[in-house]
Parts: structure tokens; sequence; C-alpha cells
């Protein structure tokens, strides 16, 4: 088992045009990774990158994460680049409108599939290839979770359902893992201020019926938190990790 990162250890992290994406790839360029940075928005992405500390040390590669083809090609950017992936923050994803389920159109049902969870275990098939592959070998997951993979908000079975999901690919990948030197751990979010959840802030539905303001975190806390995953010897790991503003309605959630 290697205890420490290389010199220059490299991150790759998906769904980093925006939000928290972009604050962990941010984060992990100010800790000293070269980062690979994906998403579907050129122009976002180049926006990402622009606000690095060392742009130098940044890979701006776009890539759908639906597409297997499209991961693979990523991960092998990666690594033409870079010659290693010691990194990866499984972080692309999205939501679906706040609907009853009998009104839910069934391509935004499989489009949230196809990227909360069919995405994600693309890229973490891609990772454990790179991963076995590379001197020394080995790497780290970390899994984009949620709150709602604990308590779901009202109308939202195609997130929630996508995130309960990968809480179950997180521990068997985690097991799966060993065998190779490969960490797998889980972050699970809870209102971090984006562009995502700026509608809590103006009031969102709670499980009671009632409309209410929810408060919310700075996104750099969840950087923060990111980077400290991602800098644990590969003898360490956190396996579940919750980061959420104290006062969000979570805890005793309905």
């Amino acid at each position: 088992m290697t205890d420490a990162l290389p010199a220059r250890p490299v991150a790759l992290v998906t769904g980093a045009s925006a939000g928290i994406g972009r604050a962990a790839a941010l984060a992990l360029n100010r800790a000293g990774f070269a980062v690979v940075i994906s998403a579907r928005r050129a122009e976002a992405l180049a926006e990402t990158c622009a606000a690095a500390a060392q742009p130098e040390d940044m890979l701006v590669h776009v890539c759908d994460v639906t597409d297997p083809a499209a991961v693979r090609g990523l991960f092998d950017a990666a690594v033409s680049r870079f010659g290693r992936v010691d990194v990866l923050f499984n972080n692309a994803g999205r939501g679906a409108p706040p609907v009853d389920i009998d009104a839910l159109d069934l391509d935004t049902w499989r489009a949230v599939v196809e990227t909360n969870l069919n995405g994600m275990f693309y890229c973490a098939r891609e990772a454990f290839r790179v991963m076995k592959a590379q001197h020394p070998r080995g790497g780290r997951i970390i899994m984009n979770g949620s709150v709602s993979a604990h308590a779901p908000r009202p109308f939202t079975a195609p997130y929630t359902a996508t995130k309960h999901a990968i809480t179950g690919l997180t521990r068997a990948l985690a097991l799966d893992g060993r065998a190779h030197d490969i960490a797998v751990g889980q972050i699970d979010i809870g209102n971090a201020a984006t562009e995502m959840t700026e509608p809590m802030a103006a009031g969102i539905l709670q499980p009671d019926g009632s409309v209410r303001p929810e408060p919310r975190m700075d996104a750099a806390h969840v950087a923060d938190a990111v980077v400290h995953m991602a800098k644990l010897p590969l003898d360490a790991n956190v396996l579940f990790m919750t980061i959420m503003a104290t006062k969000m309605p979570f805890v005793g959630r309905g």
C-alpha cells in the first residue's frame, strides 16, 4: 500500500464547470494537485481554469459522462497529459423538476439515472482501469452522494433513488478496491450555496407542506472537505462524510 501521494498528485473532477465541482477543482489546484476538469460546457470550464491559482497545472477536457466512450477518452487524456490519476472526484450530477411521480416525464427519469448513476459508474470504472495499471498503483475515488441518500425532500424520486444507489456503489467499490490499493469514499452534502440551491434561500417545500427558507453554507467548506479526503494516504479512508449547513432541516426532517 502506498503511504503517500506523489510529489504532484493528479486529480480529475467531473462537473467542474460550476458549483461544488468548480470549488473543489480550484481548492485541489491550490493544494498542489494537477487537476483535470471536465463537464459538458467548454466556456464554463474555461472560466474555472481562469480562476485557478496555477492554471498551467490544469487540463480542460469537455466530456459528457453519460457517454462511456467519452469518459474513456477523458481518462486517456488525463494520463497522456499528467501520466496518472491519483484522485477522482466523481461529482457530475443533475436533478429533476419537483413533480408527483405519475407526472414525471420518463425521459427525465432516464436522464437523471444516466447522469447520476450510470455516469458515475462509467467514471469509476475508468478510474479503476487507470489506477490498477499505474506505478505506483492505486488511487482514491470520492463519490458525491447527498443527504438525500438518507432523508429525501418531497418530489425528488429520481434524484433520491440515484443517490441511494451511489451509496451502494460506494460500499461495493470500497470493498473491491482494496486488492488494488484503491480507496473509495463518499461525501454527502447538505445545502452548499450554489446556483442549484438558490431556491432554498427564498423558500423550499418542506415535508409538512409548508414553504420555508433554509440555511446554506459556503461551498468552499465542501471543497476543503474534498481536499482533506483527497490528501489522505491510501492506508486511511473517509468512507462516508456528511457536511451540511448546521441549521438546515435534515436531522429530524419530516
